[in-house]
């Protein structure tokens, strides 16, 4: 059994704990290696390692650190590939997804690889007679990521390559359920120059989590989860002192009108629900039709989402892989009968489906469900999987209000030709990330990703501006340098700009 170790001061590391965890593959349901967690002993080395690369890293030029940034970006960019089938193989999107994801994290990388420019401090001359006044930003110190498993190349590079590139050094914990991507992504860092303990991997569970918390050389968590998770993780890293931004679940809505194009919305909405088997935070989980959009609207996505080839991520013909493990597998299933007793109507019923060839992999077909209501376990909850659920509203102003009404707020969309209502839409729902007539509205790199309400604690979104900002902090000075024969005496009197 191949074992998956940790990767501390530039090497791989074994670690003093015994425990180690299953990695599946999704696909055929079998067990293909198992990984290692960590100890607190094993946090503390490696938090140590970085702690001790930061006294020279934070004081390396910005120049050196793009260059290290610019053969990152280039290495890994070589690797897309390789990236995209080890993801495919323990997480079991398919691979063309895959790749999709580390383009996408390419792109945080490529923003950061400016940091000369992100960096730049503002100054103001003569503010005072023979005063001047500037500004600049200073690393924090030890950073940590603890990432999910749904996207384990590019949630972590909306982290780690704008911490490194502002001086900080970095622990990541990524999910132990598809840890291979982040060693691929360390030994790259190596091969691109960064010194040893600049960038470290720690594998593990809630007690690798809770030593990264509780340590006294961690200045800032940053972590993508559940909700549950994000509350727990913003709420007693904070009480240690530390910075942080937790990025927690979401309950995506659509809402489609009457006058959107069907055959452009449905296969949206089809590419938005059922894409990486629905295992994004910034799927679409829930639509809205507004008046007499419904009943067109479940028919063509019900029609499409029968169409879906479902097979395992490797294969070039699949469209959607298995969900993640079989008790991720297992309480989509569950949900999904619990909707139809609740009174949901079943349009297209994913449970049960079998793939030839992998019959003990962890599959669950695209689902509709129709006729849902808010109060419905369906629709409450976050389900994390390919199943969408249509809800009824008589007008634009109660679609909104029905959204803004949902505990979650990371991300929305609406489907129409109307600029009105579009307009309408983005000022009235209170949601941080809107798509008009785009399904899943991730920002670019630089701009900043994140939800409101119960999506986000702390109050920095991750990578773009706010990335910069979460990972330093400013430094006013406040400089005179007066002639020795013309300084004058100093007063009691409180400073002002005489």
């Amino acid at each position: 059994m191949r074992t998956i170790n940790h990767w501390i001061g530039g090497k791989p590391a074994t670690g003093s704990s015994a425990r180690t965890s299953p990695v599946w593959n999704p696909a055929t349901g079998e067990q293909q290696a198992e990984v290692v967690l960590a100890s607190a002993e094993d946090v503390d080395a490696a938090v140590r390692t970085a702690a001790a690369a930061f006294e020279q890293w934070s004081q390396s030029s910005l120049s050196t650190r793009a260059k290290v940034l610019f053969a990152f970006r280039e290495l890994v960019n070589a690797r897309t590939q390789d990236f995209a089938e080890i993801i495919s193989d323990e997480h079991g999107k398919v691979v063309s997804d895959a790749r999709g994801e580390v383009q996408r994290g390419l792109e945080v990388v490529e923003y950061a690889c400016g940091i000369p420019t992100l960096l730049k401090g503002e100054y103001s001359d003569q503010v005072s007679g023979g005063v001047d006044l500037f500004s600049f930003r200073q690393p924090l110190g030890v950073c940590a990521g603890i990432t999910p498993f749904n996207f384990p190349a590019m949630v972590p590079m909306w982290m780690y390559p704008v911490a490194i590139a502002c001086g900080n050094t970095f622990v990541l914990k990524p999910s132990e359920r598809d840890p291979s991507a982040s060693l691929l992504a360390a030994a790259l860092w190596s091969e691109a120059g960064l010194p040893d303990g600049v960038f470290n991997v720690v594998h593990g569970d809630k007690e690798a989590v809770d030593a990264l918390l509780d340590h006294q050389d961690v200045a800032a968590v940053s972590f993508v989860g559940s909700t549950p998770i994000a509350r727990y993780i913003h709420e007693r890293g904070t009480a240690a002192g530390k910075r942080v931004q937790a990025l927690g679940g979401a309950k995506n809505h659509a809402i489609v009108l009457p006058d959107a194009g069907i055959d452009y919305t449905s296969d949206h909405l089809v590419a938005a629900a059922f894409g990486s088997a629905g295992e994004r935070c910034m799927a679409i989980s829930a639509a809205v039709a507004v008046g007499g959009a419904g009943d067109e609207l479940v028919a063509a996505v019900s029609e499409k989402a029968r169409a879906v080839k479902v097979g395992s991520g490797r294969d070039s013909d699949s469209e959607m892989g298995p969900v993640v493990t079989a008790a991720a597998r297992d309480r989509i299933v569950g949900l999904i009968g619990t909707g139809a007793e609740q009174g949901g109507t079943l349009a297209v019923d994913g449970r049960g489906l079998t793939v030839p060839g992998y019959e003990n992999g962890f599959f669950v077909g695209p689902t509709v469900i129709d006729n849902v209501t808010t109060e419905m376990d369906v629709y409450r909850e976050e389900i994390f999987g390919p199943v969408l659920s249509v809800v009824r509203a008589d007008s634009v102003d109660e679609a909104i209000a029905l959204i803004n009404a949902n505990p979650y707020g990371n991300g929305t969309a609406i489907f129409t030709n109307s600029g009105e209502a579009a307009r309408r839409f983005q000022r009235g729902v209170n949601v941080g990330m809107i798509g008009i007539n785009v399904p899943i509205p991730v920002p670019m790199a630089y701009y900043s990703f994140g939800g409101w309400k119960d999506s986000l604690f702390g109050d920095k979104h991750i990578h773009g501006p706010e990335g910069v900002s979460f990972y330093t902090r400013a430094k006013v000075v406040t400089s005179r340098w007066p002639r020795v024969e013309a300084a004058s005496g100093s007063s009691f009197h409180f400073p002002t700009s005489n």
